[in-house]
């Protein structure tokens, strides 16, 4: 039989930098709900919407879905070098569509987002993955002060990037778009980034039937999921060529941490994505290349999702939280 401890001391250790966002927040109640993730902490970065509301967001999700003792450390305010560019459009002007949760009771750590990833990570080398669902400039700052912690990770991996086309332009995604410098010092670092991008989170859709499904989840489904899933509010042209899915919204940041715990759903590509910063029209696109010789790959990026599968892990995994039983 395996004990609690037991359970606690298999599973896989989890960092997640974060703009909360409507995506983000069902990427933070599937990683409180899934056993086999531990979620050391949360940093916030400026993205979605601003930094103060990406981080009231952190800590008023984990406190409803029932991870009120997880770390959240603010980061950046603002990008490394671009203007300012948010998604309050989609996302609603608190980020959180139109759901309404509680303030939080708790408040976010002294200390700057940078400084406790690079302390969290030194301290248990090899054992933490290391996540990132929003704009990437913590983390440019991060491998830039300390650059050991590029070896030091057990895995990182992105919610960012497209091999095809972009959302906020043609070329470009949202997470890139919004620092595409920090994403070019990340993928330039020397680890290999895991890039969950437009190309498999458009196949991980919020369809009825799914939502139907979050129905039985208690307060999680009426109070956080279907409410915010409501609110989000579209403006995604079309992918790798393909006309907007019409059948449900894509919950792109729940596609890299559920990557995390079941990597066997996700299919992924050896390639080497280099990020574009100065072109005219292209400025944040990720330019991939899947021929690139062996050496040179500095990237794995998912390009298919077994989206049933996807779809019964997430929902289990919001089961267990607290405020996702439908007792």
């Amino acid at each position: 039989m395996i004990t609690p401890a037991q359970d606690r001391a298999a599973a896989r250790k989890v960092l997640l930098d974060c703009d909360p966002g409507i995506d983000d927040a069902l990427a933070i109640a599937f990683a409180c709900g899934h056993p086999g993730l531990e979620l050391l902490g949360l940093t916030t970065v400026a993205g979605n919407v601003d930094l103060t509301k990406t981080t009231a967001n952190a800590l008023s999700v984990l406190e409803f879905v029932g991870g009120p003792d997880v770390p959240v450390v603010a980061g950046c305010p603002a990008p490394l070098l671009a203007p300012v560019l948010d998604a309050s459009q989609v996302h609603g002007e608190s980020g959180l569509g139109a759901a309404v949760l509680p303030a939080p009771a708790a408040v976010a750590r002294d200390g700057h987002a940078v400084d406790f990833l690079i302390d969290t990570i030194a301290a248990s080398p090899g054992e933490i993955t290391l996540v990132a669902t929003g704009p990437l400039t913590n983390i440019a700052l991060a491998v830039r002060r300390e650059p050991r912690l590029v070896r030091q990770v057990r895995d990182f991996v992105i919610m960012g990037g497209s091999a095809g086309r972009g959302n906020v332009t043609p070329a470009a995604e949202f997470n890139i778009a919004a620092d595409p410098e920090a994403a070019a010092i990340v993928f330039g670092a020397g680890w290999t980034v895991t890039m969950v991008g437009l190309d498999v989170t458009h196949q991980a859709l919020a369809t009825a039937g799914v939502q139907e499904r979050m129905r039985g989840l208690g307060r999680l489904g009426a109070d956080l999921l279907l409410p915010a899933l409501s609110g989000y509010r579209h403006e995604t042209p079309a992918v790798a060529g393909r006309a907007p899915a019409a059948d449900g919204p894509a919950v792109h940041d729940v596609c890299a941490v559920a990557l995390v715990a079941a990597p066997g759903l996700f299919g992924c590509v050896p390639a080497r994505v280099e990020v574009e910063t100065i072109g005219r029209w292209t400025a944040g696109m990720t330019v991939t290349d899947f021929t690139a010789p062996e050496d040179e790959r500095n990237a794995l990026v998912a390009m298919s999702v077994d989206a049933p599968g996807f779809w019964d892990l997430v929902l289990d995994a919001y089961a267990r939280t607290p405020a996702g039983s439908s007792a």
